[in-house]
C-alpha cells in the first residue's frame, strides 16, 4: 500500500531539508577550495615535468633520438597526471 501524497511530499521536504543541512556543513571556504585546485594542478604538472626531463636526458645519452624520448616523455606524463587527478577526485567524491 502506497502512503498517501501529503506523506510522501513531506518525505521529500525532510528529505530535501536534511541533504541541505549538511551540504553546508561540510561546505569548504575559499581558501579550501584554492588549496584543493592547487593540489590537483600540482599532482598533474609534477608528473609530466619530470618525465619530460627523464625523456630530454634519454634523447641526450643515446645518438639517434632527436626528440622521441621527450615527446613520449610528455605523453607519458600526462597519462600520469591525469590519473593522479582522477584518483583524487574519485576519492574525494
Amino acid at each position: 500500500m502506497t502512503p498517501p501524497a501529503d506523506q510522501r511530499w513531506r518525505r521529500s521536504i525532510v528529505r530535501e531539508v536534511r541533504r541541505t543541512v549538511r551540504a553546508q556543513r561540510e561546505r569548504q571556504g575559499l581558501i579550501g577550495q584554492s588549496l584543493y585546485l592547487g593540489t590537483l594542478g600540482l599532482v598533474f604538472v609534477l608528473p609530466v615535468v619530470a618525465a619530460t626531463y627523464i625523456g630530454l636526458w634519454i634523447d641526450e645519452e643515446l645518438p639517434g633520438y632527436s626528440v622521441r624520448g621527450t615527446l613520449s616523455g610528455i605523453v607519458i606524463g600526462i597519462a600520469i597526471g591525469a590519473l593522479n587527478v582522477y584518483l583524487i577526485v574519485r576519492e574525494r567524491s
